[in-house]
């Protein structure tokens, strides 16, 4: 079986196709016939495909995806796994946050976290069968309480959406009904693609290649490294004929000046005030470039502002709270959060591992839909996670300018904790993307006048180059310490309804 490309590759793709073809061989894969060896436990190592933003990383990634399926590899996805795989050849792609895995998702490569694929579910006896009929590996159970009705629409909905928690919750089930709770992997996987790899932090680094005997790293070598990093990315260590580079720029072809200023930042002669200069050139050419007079506080709701410094940051949250009459002592519906990790003590493992499950991962952007049933319980809708709709004791932590503590509005005595996510650094904003980013260029000016350098570039250049790569439609380039009144209240109507039924995944106090 010869496996078709879809699409008509550069050079350089071709070339990186083929160097990856050649490791997956070598570790019994063989695409361009469909044979497959079992696996032998041993793989082939790392390799690593470097580019800059539209040099077609994630074309390349999505056309090995398609071949690989295509040959018969079975796809990892976190949800449930098949008992059978231990003899097959399969392959997981991941990314380090829920909105990187959902930009590939919506490109209909099915991406899941990285986190999401280090544990794995442990499901109710009963349920796994259900699990293991609709991924065809069995007779159709009968199971008390779920009537034949509920378990066809399961088998329409897994037809559809290959998700066994999908299907379970289309026949009426919980979350907690049929997941019991979370283990950490105990057995390797096969081969694995990562995207976004210049976010991975050694740690990361060290659990996948735990995992994964084939691992194939994504990842622009322009943006920002881990902090604690010293400026290094996880690849930057490999060697030549391991580290692929893709050169030539892809969807310059469609004219995008986004990117056209994102890659006029690889000159060593340009000043901030040049680059200020072709930022406002280009506005007056094309509306996908914005020289914004103030910040918009309509778009900061769903899109945050993008800054450098925490103390910028702080103030332009407070102001987009005082222009929509927050109360200091409670939260709005449809305010934006960024969570922060999750406080839990260690007897609470399991919950711990149910909610990050979900994607409250430090880092995930979520939008506050109101109280929870209990105090200090709140409905949260995850933004880019697959079940995006889930109720957990919370800790909101709003900072305020020039106070060191925060002010906590409401609390559980433990959970996921939260920061307002109206506004956030360039760092955490990696690995995400937005149809339309506002960069707060006068952070940007005191990052160029302090001279600070980073792996040999300087840091502005490095900080604008993430920041106006976030933006898939529009660049709005905030020039003004200003914010504009808001044309309408905080909206949560556009975020997809659930019933409350399937919000299950709450963390008990310790008394309850």
């Amino acid at each position: 079986m010869s496996v078709q490309l879809s699409v008509q590759f550069s050079a350089d793709q071709a070339d990186a196709y083929d160097q990856v073809s050649d490791l997956l061989r070598k570790a019994g894969v063989n695409m361009d016939d469909g044979l497959l060896a079992p696996p032998q436990g041993k793989g082939t190592g790392v390799m690593a495909v470097i580019g800059k933003a539209g040099s077609g990383k994630t074309l390349l990634l999505a056309e090995l995806y398609k071949a690989l399926r295509a040959a018969g590899v079975d796809i990892v996805s976190g949800d449930w796994e098949s008992r059978t795989k231990k003899d097959k050849r399969t392959l997981a792609i991941l990314a380090p946050t829920n909105k990187a895995a959902s930009v590939l998702r919506f490109r209909g490569v099915p991406a899941t976290t990285i986190h999401r694929i280090l544990y794995t579910p442990v499901y109710d006896p009963e349920y796994e069968r259900v699990a293991q009929w609709l991924a065809g590996e069995g007779d159709k159970p009968e199971i008390e309480g779920l009537t034949d009705e509920a378990l066809d629409r399961a088998a329409a909905f897994y037809a559809r959406n290959p998700s066994i928690p999908g299907a379970l919750m289309t026949a009426g089930l919980r979350g907690s009904d049929f997941i019991t709770g979370w283990k950490r992997r105990e057995d390797p996987l096969d081969i694995g693609f990562i995207d976004e790899a210049s976010m991975l932090d050694e740690k990361q680094f060290e659990d996948l290649q735990e995992i994964f005997p084939n691992l194939v790293l994504f990842g622009d070598p322009a943006q920002l490294a881990p902090v604690g990093q010293s400026g290094q990315m996880i690849f930057d260590g490999l060697d030549g004929p391991r580290k692929l580079e893709l050169s030539r720029v892809h969807r310059q072809d469609a004219d995008n000046p986004i990117l056209d200023l994102a890659h006029a930042l690889a000159d060593p002669q340009l000043e901030f005030a040049d680059f200020e200069r072709m930022v406002e050139d280009a506005s007056k050419k094309d509306e996908r470039i914005v020289w914004g007079q103030r910040v918009e506080v309509d778009l900061m709701a769903r899109s945050p502002v993008l800054v450098w410094r925490n103390a910028t940051r702080i103030r332009l949250i407070q102001a987009f709270r005082t222009v929509h009459g927050a109360p200091i002592d409670e939260l709005l519906e449809g305010e934006p959060l960024i969570c922060d990790g999750i406080e839990l003590p260690a007897k609470h493992r399991k919950k711990r591992l149910d909610l990050e499950a979900r994607g409250l991962i430090k880092g995930a952007q979520v939008i506050y839909l109101g109280p929870g049933r209990r105090p200090g319980f709140s409905r949260l809708h995850v933004m880019g996670a697959e079940e995006p709709q889930v109720s957990a004791a919370s800790i909101v932590k709003i900072e305020k300018p020039d106070e060191e503590e925060p002010f906590i509005p409401f609390a559980a005595n433990m959970g996921a904790t939260f920061l307002h996510g109206a506004a956030v650094t360039i760092h955490k904003a990696q690995g995400s993307q937005w149809d339309t980013v506002q960069v707060f260029a006068p952070d940007l000016f005191v990052a160029a006048r302090m001279g600070r350098v980073e792996a040999g570039q300087p840091l502005w250049k490095r900080l604008a180059y993430v920041a106006i790569t976030r933006a898939q439609e529009r660049l709005i380039w905030v020039v003004r310490n200003r914010l504009s009144k808001p044309s309408h209240g905080l909206q949560i109507d556009d975020l997809r309804s659930i019933a409350p039924a399937e919000l299950t995944l709450e963390v008990q106090s310790e008394d309850g």
